[in-house]
């Protein structure tokens, strides 16, 4: 695959987003206070790893298969670990995060919502801008796991009276 001078631009783009996912997901995993949340960083910190290492493959001139191990792995709503691990059970909950903890915990979540939808923009206007369909699929695809992970956050926060509060 040949890329052209904007498809190069776009994907360098998308590269240096995603390199801002993996650190920052790296990061609100060693700074939230409640495990669970700690895990659903980590499990969406691993899925922004695979997108980065995706990336640099088309940069590459190599175009993925989906669902394989050195693309993105295939995510459906619902079906991901991280999705079903982080189904809120209020029984379950034994580690209860209150005061400061969790208006720092609302904040590491705000800041990872606010960065999935910016980036799930930058793939949306991305996919309209390249040639080739094989590689519109892989960044379609990596954009619905970007709003799966939106979803992920926002069902946390909703699920801890942390959303419009």
């Amino acid at each position: 695959m040949i890329l052209n001078q904007k498809e190069t631009t776009l994907l360098k783009d998308i590269k240096s987003q995603e390199k801002l996912c993996v650190d920052k997901y790296t990061a609100c995993a060693e700074e939230a206070s409640d495990p669970k949340l700690k895990q659903l960083f980590k499990s969406i910190g691993s899925t922004e790893q695979q997108h980065l290492n995706t990336v640099e493959q088309l940069l590459n001139g190599t175009i993925p298969q989906l669902g394989s191990s050195s693309g993105s792995k295939q995510n459906t709503p619902g079906s991901s670990a991280s999705a079903i691990d982080m189904k809120y059970n209020p029984s379950s909950n034994t580690t209860a995060v209150t005061g400061d903890a969790k208006t720092h915990d609302k904040y590491l979540c705000s800041d990872t919502l606010a960065s999935e939808k910016h980036v799930s923009s930058v793939y949306n206007t991305s996919i309209f801008e390249f040639r080739d369909e094989k590689v519109r699929d892989v960044l379609n695809h990596i954009q619905t796991e970007e709003q799966e992970h939106g979803k992920q956050i926002y069902d946390y926060m909703s699920q801890h009276d942390m959303y419009n509060n």
